[in-house]
């Protein structure tokens, strides 16, 4: 059978990575959300959060992290070669991912077997640094225009702690204190600051050009993502606050929106809008004499006719 002709324009525009499959994306989804989970848990701790929510909040924080290492550990061809990740501590920050793990599984743990409030606060700073080092990981892949925007770093740190704090808002409504109604607020101001740099990362994209593949998967989140990740959880949240009935129905039901859209913008992020860099070229050629061809670059917007979303 004759095969089939390619044109040139289709070779060099960009294409979808398959590399990263549901498994490593898992990793970003779930150990995002414990990292942040911990940080608010600790935070929480501070103003007021009793002891059985802390050590429930801490619990399914490590849970969450230890979901997602494992389902990239799966992936790894060779998963008995995944302690070769700790030698590159220096230039890595998937190294330094894992080793800011092994810290989390450590102050966590002994948090919950000593419920010492310190050990929780320490747990949480930890859960912090593995969030931001999730967030590197991504950036760092130059390859993915739309994740090695710098604007992706503060995205995904910002939807991590709204994942999490929407979790300790479905922990705290089992709590005894009355630090509920400060969890909530601190959701609320959370997603506001997820939806902010949500439109920051798009606006940056288009402003420096991305692949028109990448743009419409992201532009095509948008409606979801605000309706879902944003305007329903602080609708819920609002109602909560101001005393309608169902507080606790409320409160799990923003913090349940809340993670949900966190997780479908990052599982969007990694697997449907991670489209290559593709190639350029300076100018196109000609035949004979004559004045070359003004810059291509196939599958990408012209930066000077993108719009602000």
């Amino acid at each position: 059978m004759k095969k089939p002709f390619i044109r040139a324009s289709g070779l060099a525009s960009p294409k979808q990575q398959h590399n990263w499959d549901w498994r490593a994306a898992s990793n970003f989804i779930a150990g995002g959300a414990g990292g942040g989970l911990l940080l608010c848990a600790a935070l929480a701790a501070l103003a007021g959060l009793d002891a059985f929510a802390m050590r429930a909040a801490i619990l399914l924080g490590l849970i969450l992290i230890g979901g997602g290492l494992t389902c990239v550990w799966f992936e790894i061809g060779r998963p008995w070669r995944a302690m070769n990740v700790y030698r590159h501590f220096s230039s890595s920050w998937m190294t330094r991912e894992a080793v800011v793990a092994l810290t989390v599984f450590a102050a966590g743990g002994l948090a919950l077997l000593t419920g010492a409030s310190a050990l929780g606060v320490l747990a949480g700073i930890l859960g912090l640094g593995f969030l931001y080092s999730q967030a590197r990981i991504l950036a760092a892949n130059k390859g993915i225009p739309a994740w090695r925007h710098s604007a992706s770093i503060p995205l995904m740190v910002a939807t991590g702690l709204a994942e999490g704090a929407g979790f300790l808002a479905c922990v705290a409504t089992f709590s005894a204190t009355s630090s509920g109604s400060a969890v909530l607020l601190g959701l609320l101001v959370l997603i506001a600051v997820r939806a902010w740099f949500w439109k920051s990362y798009l606006n940056g994209l288009v402003a420096d050009g991305a692949p028109d593949a990448a743009l419409r998967v992201l532009k095509a989140l948008g409606p979801r993502l605000l309706l879902i990740g944003h305007a329903l959880p602080a609708l819920a949240v609002a109602a909560a606050l101001a005393g309608m009935p169902g507080r606790a129905a409320l409160a799990t039901a923003a913090g349940i929106l809340a993670v949900a859209g966190g997780w479908v913008l990052k599982f969007t992020l990694v697997r449907r809008a991670a489209f290559t860099q593709g190639m350029a070229l300076p100018h196109l050629p000609v035949r004979g004499k004559g004045p070359s061809g003004p810059a291509v670059k196939p599958g990408w917007k012209i930066i000077g006719q993108a719009h602000k979303v």
